[in-house]
This record gives structure tokens, C-alpha cells and sequence, in this order.
């Protein structure tokens, strides 16, 4: 806690200007200084803090996935790559989750944390009973895996570990192929945790298969084990859902409603949403009191958008989200470009259903590549970017980008990615979590959401006696 209490300031550098994130005694702030270069500099051939730490690595191309099994180190990626990643978290909570994971003798190879537990959403209650931390843990044999937790903590398992390991391992790959162990109580934390291959992970970030695990991924999360394949892998899964935001919404609006935008995208289609089983303000929730951690995620990729600016002269003011606003180039090229180079697998439901709204055939369109040469990236001088090429739009791209009901489509497109996997992994809980785990778990979701109703009531009747007062 010391560390909090204590005044400090986190500079992260970008290309076109200075964000500054300050953080001050007893709560933290975020606010953006901008720093405009002068006129007159040259054009520097030195790297970039934020071709480190955001990459311009094009991984919707098809060699990417070659690449990323090369990568085995950190050593492999460019020093500073992805740290955006890294939320900062109180110390001693940051310390007793990891101090957690190894109470577990079945390795681990990516692990974080996320959730209210972790994160303020701004709905907590005063209460004597602790709130559970949801932890998501990435392995790399699934099957043996469970056969070593079930050996070490039957507890944490319904009946079905009865069936053996390759039962559960089975069960775990039907819809977002996770399988959770909710209200389990280990080294003084009540904790649930989802189990995921490291393949099926990577896989969902790069492809978006499901948006499932890919979606939590894109709000803030405390990583307490990390990995160079998956750090990668979400970098370019930060980078599809800023370009997906950016083709929802219009040409100009505010970091926030950037942000908000974002943070919803994984909640699209969820039939938890629609059954009333969630919050309706989950994601005012999560944004508003996130605010700072979306902008250390976020600010060091959107910088490096050619397509993205600043809307507006601010030089050397220091503004809150809410009133900082961008403006997108809406030119169909350069938005045929972020088309083009969407996750595979959600690309291709949009390619589907605008081959049918335009009646034309999307594979007599080639995929032109530029070069990857390094002359092109100066600030990025790392072996792979001589082997990733950056993926360009094609005519059919264009097509879509110029069409006014994009966004539209793109929403149809996210509820089909996300409704099946996440009824699926629903529906799987009763089993996974056992009957009476089960009905506590959505008795709390409702409960929730019965509470942020009523709170929601009560602040919009004192808003006349606020008036009058």
C-alpha cells in the first residue's frame, strides 16, 4: 500500500506526443499532457518507445502464426514489447495471487486475474465476506493437467472428475474450450479459476474463434505469469479490438466513448446480458472506474495509427478522458486496411455476410502485402519484422469499408463470434461447477444485477432533490 500512498508520476513516451499518467496520494488519475514535436525536427531514424512497447508486428498475416511458435523467450521479442500489458495493482494483493498460483503442482504457464476482485468496478458492498477473485490459468497439456490438480485437490471438482481426467479434458474443449472451479478456497482467498490451453488461448487472440477468454483480455487484468507466445498474441488481440472500435464508431469521438466501445465488445451477444444474469452498467462500470488502466493499455497502440489524431489543437493541456477527442480518417483505403487486417476468423464471418449483401465472390480478390522491409518500420529493427509483411486492403475491402451500414455489420458479426461459445460455456457450468455451485453462481449474478437496478432508482430520484436543493 506504501507504494500507493506515495506521489508518483509514469511517463510513457510516444511518437507524436507525451502521455503522462499521474498518480497521487490515496487515488490515482489519469490525464493526458500533449506534447506536439515542433514543426521543424527531422525525422528521426532512432527506435520509438512506442514501436517497443506497442509493436507494429501485422499478425493477421498468415506467416504469423509460423512465427509466433519461434518465439520461445522474452529474448525473442523486442526489449519492452508489450509491457502496456502490465496493469499495476496493489502489492500485497499483486503478491498473495501469485503466492497462489504456486499452491498449485500442475504447472502453469500463463496465468491472470481480473474481475471486481481485482479491479474496482465501482459496485462493491461493505461486506464481511470476500469477494472472489476470477483467475484464468493458460497450461500446455490440458489432460494431464487435470489429472495432477484432481489428484491434488478433488474439492475442487464436481462429480464429473469421477469420469477421469480425459473426461474433463473433453468437457473443457466443447464452446470457449475453458473449464472453471468457482468458489474454491485457497491460501486465504476464495477464488475461481478457468483452465485453457495455451494453443486454444493463442489461437482465440489471434483468430478471435470465440472472443471468449480473447474479450477479457481486453480490459485491464493483472498478469501474474506470463508468457512471450501469448504477450504477443495479445498484442495483436489489443490491436483487432482498437480497429474494431474504430469501425463502430464515428469519425469523431472521446477516449471514453473509445474506451466504452471497446470494453463492450466481448459483452455483445453474451446471453449472460440478455437473461438479465449481468449488470446492464457493467461496462460504464468497468470504464469509468478503469480509466487510467485502459489508457496505460490503449494509449501507446492508438499512437501508433496512422489513420487516428487528436481532434483539435491541445498543446500542453492537461484534459480528462471525457473531453479528449479523436478523429479517424474515414477514407475507404485506409479503412479497407484495418479490414484486411482483422482477426482471421471474425474477418471472414464479415467477408461472408457482405459477399452476400454485394453478391460478389471475396476470394477472386488477392491479398496484396507490402514489404516488411526494414526501411519501411526504422523504429522497429527486430528480425521479424523482415518476415511479417503488413497485410493491405483489397478492392473487396474498400467495398466494405465505403459501406454505410459497417458498423451495423460488424455488431452481427461480434454477436455471431460470441453467443454460441458463451452459451455453451453457460450451460457446461452446471456440470463443471456441480448443481449447488451452479445456482449460487447465477443466484449472485442475479443478486447483482437486482442491486445495480436499485441503486440506479435511487440515484435518479435524487436527482430532482438535487435540482431543488
Amino acid at each position: 500500500m506504501r507504494s500507493i500512498h506515495r506521489a508518483r508520476a509514469r511517463v510513457a513516451v510516444v511518437d507524436s506526443f507525451s502521455v503522462r499518467i499521474l498518480r497521487f496520494s490515496g487515488r490515482s488519475a489519469a490525464c493526458l499532457c500533449l506534447v506536439r514535436p515542433s514543426s521543424s525536427s527531422a525525422p528521426s531514424s532512432a527506435p520509438s518507445p512506442s514501436s517497443h512497447i506497442a509493436g507494429d508486428l501485422d499478425l493477421s498475416h498468415p506467416l504469423s502464426e509460423r512465427h509466433l511458435h519461434e518465439i520461445k523467450r522474452f529474448s525473442d521479442l523486442p526489449e519492452g514489447f508489450g509491457v502496456n500489458q502490465h496493469i499495476p495493482i496493489d502489492n500485497h494483493l499483486k503478491e498473495h495471487l501469485r503466492g497462489t498460483l504456486w499452491k498449485f503442482k500442475a504447472p502453469i504457464r500463463y496465468a491472470f486475474a481480473y474481475g471486481s476482485g481485482v479491479f474496482s468496478q465501482g459496485t462493491s458492498a461493505q461486506t464481511a465476506q470476500k469477494p472472489q477473485i476470477d483467475l484464468i490459468f493458460g497450461v500446455s497439456h490440458v489432460q494431464h493437467w487435470h489429472s495432477l490438480n484432481i489428484t491434488q485437490y478433488p474439492e475442487h471438482y464436481s462429480a464429473l472428475r469421477r469420469l477421469g481426467s480425459a473426461a474433463v479434458a473433453r468437457v473443457q474443449e466443447l464452446g470457449a474450450g475453458v473449464y472453471f472451479n468457482p468458489y474454491v478456497e485457497l491460501n486465504g482467498l476464495v477464488i475461481k479459476y478457468g483452465v485453457i490451453s495455451i494453443e486454444r488461448l493463442t489461437q482465440d487472440l489471434l483468430s478471435w474463434d470465440t472472443l471468449y477468454v480473447s474479450g477479457r483480455l481486453h480490459k485491464p487484468v493483472k498478469i501474474l505469469r506470463d508468457d512471450p507466445r501469448v504477450r504477443l498474441a495479445n498484442q495483436r488481440n489489443l490491436f483487432s479490438v482498437l480497429r474494431t472500435a474504430l469501425l463502430l464508431l464515428p469519425e469523431t469521438f472521446t477516449e471514453h466513448e473509445l474506451y466504452s466501445t471497446i470494453a463492450s465488445i466481448s459483452y455483445t451477444g453474451d446471453p449472460r446480458m440478455q437473461v438479465g444474469a449481468e449488470n446492464p452498467q457493467k461496462v460504464t462500470n468497468i470504464v469509468t472506474n478503469q480509466i487510467q488502466h485502459f489508457h496505460r493499455l490503449y494509449a501507446p497502440l492508438i499512437d501508433t495509427l496512422p489513420n487516428l489524431q487528436l481532434s483539435g489543437a491541445y498543446d500542453n493541456i492537461s484534459l480528462s478522458s471525457d473531453f479528449i477527442s479523436l478523429k479517424q480518417d474515414m477514407d475507404p483505403v485506409r479503412r479497407g486496411n484495418m479490414v484486411a487486417r482483422l482477426p482471421t476468423s471474425f474477418k471472414q464471418r464479415l467477408y461472408d455476410r457482405y459477399a452476400k449483401i454485394l453478391s460478389v465472390d471475396p476470394s477472386k480478390y488477392s491479398t496484396p502485402v507490402e514489404s516488411a522491409a526494414t526501411e519501411a518500420n526504422p523504429g522497429y529493427n527486430h528480425p521479424s519484422s523482415k518476415i511479417l509483411p503488413r497485410l493491405v486492403g483489397t478492392e473487396f475491402d474498400r467495398m466494405i469499408a465505403a459501406r454505410a451500414d459497417l458498423p451495423q455489420e460488424v455488431s452481427r458479426a461480434i454477436i455471431d463470434t460470441v453467443k454460441w461459445p458463451a452459451a455453451v460455456q453457460s450451460a457446461k457450468g452446471i456440470a463443471t461447477a456441480g448443481l449447488s455451485k451452479g445456482f449460487k453462481y447465477l443466484g449472485e449474478k442475479f443478486a447483482k444485477r437486482r442491486a445495480a437496478a436499485a441503486a440506479a432508482a435511487e440515484r435518479s430520484e435524487e436527482k430532482p432533490s438535487d435540482k431543488s436543493s
